[in-house]
């Protein structure tokens, strides 16, 4: 070949490659974002529409994997599941979901959205630099839980002996349970043990409460007993118990009292997590965020129903009254 065909040959070259890099610089990345649950949360579009707000487009720049697994048992099985899928991101919603992907992965970041107790449960070492591929928001709901039974004592004086039910085979949510059993003694109160390791065990549990009345009974709120809380509701209301819960949704849906975090209002906290981790930032570096608000609702035509005045203290301090 000829030097002077040569030249004519890379500039052609030169003239025609630009275009094609243009076009390959124009398509945005695709992002993989996991989403790992037992069940599908009702918030889960609220996440979808922050991360929309940060400019991630589904079907554009980013698409979503989520795996439910239907039970805790299935838990392990889905988070190998989602790991060989090889997301860039794994969302996880609650503590057994987060549990079941730090066991699945080391190297693919998790964000947590809402966890209770992630340096309890072993998730992270510190919440200011948690190391490893973790981070995200809390509920810090472990540390609520006395200030919970002492918000029920002060909205229920006559409390003497309170019925706890929880999810035994989560670790986070035994924690809440055993700081509740502490706290107990110091507002002159003992525990009565219901605990639940499915959804099977509520028809123990109910028997329970109509054989051997408490006077009061305080949930732990997790994917089990969520899935059987309107009954429990009901029964409560029906037996003139009073009840208290740890989030908002559960005292509009009848509970006496909730006192804790929005779960939705975290959704927007952990979609800013995913976007700083798909723009390089280790999850190790950053440090866990805990809710800026806490909600303190009472459900007053629930406390009519059950024969309980609510004292001025507890209205003065109620960020929502149920009429």
């Amino acid at each position: 070949m000829r030097r002077r065909d040569f030249i004519i040959l890379l500039g052609g070259t030169a003239v025609a490659c630009p275009p094609v890099t243009l076009a390959l610089a124009q398509q945005a990345k695709m992002y993989r974002v996991g989403i790992l649950s037992i069940l599908q949360r009702s918030s889960e579009t609220l996440f979808r529409g922050a991360m929309r707000d940060l400019g991630y487009v589904e079907g554009k720049n980013v698409v979503y994997d989520a795996r439910y697994s239907g039970s805790a048992d299935r838990l392990a099985e889905t988070a190998a599941e989602l790991v060989r899928a090889k997301p860039d991101v794994i969302v996880t919603a609650g503590g057994p979901a987060s549990v079941a992907a730090k066991a699945a992965t080391s190297t693919i970041p998790i964000v947590l959205w809402g966890a209770g107790d992630p340096v309890g449960t072993g998730l992270v070492v510190n919440v200011s630099h948690p190391g490893g591929n973790i981070t995200g928001v809390t509920e810090l709901s472990t540390e609520l839980t006395a200030k919970r039974l002492q918000l029920f004592k002060d909205l229920v004086p006559r409390l003497k002996r309170v019925a706890v039910i929880w999810n035994l085979e989560d670790l986070a949510m035994s924690l809440r349970f055993q700081e509740a059993e502490a706290a107990a003694p110091r507002l002159g109160l003992s525990i009565m043990r219901l605990p639940v390791h499915d959804i099977v065990d509520f028809d123990a549990v109910f028997t329970a409460l109509k054989r051997d009345p408490p006077d009061g009974v305080f949930v732990v709120s997790d994917r089990i007993t969520a899935q059987r809380e309107p009954a429990l509701i009901e029964l409560l209301r029906a037996q003139r118990i009073p009840s208290a819960f740890e989030f908002p949704p559960s005292a509009r849906a009848g509970g006496l009292i909730s006192y804790g975090p929005s779960i939705e209002e975290l959704a927007p906290r952990a979609a800013a997590f995913v976007d700083r981790i798909l723009k390089g930032a280790k999850p190790g570096d950053l440090p866990l965020e805990a809710p800026v608000r806490w909600h303190l609702i009472v459900n007053r035509r629930t406390a009519t129903a059950i024969g309980v005045e609510i004292p001025a203290s507890i209205l003065a301090r109620a960020e929502e009254v149920i009429e």
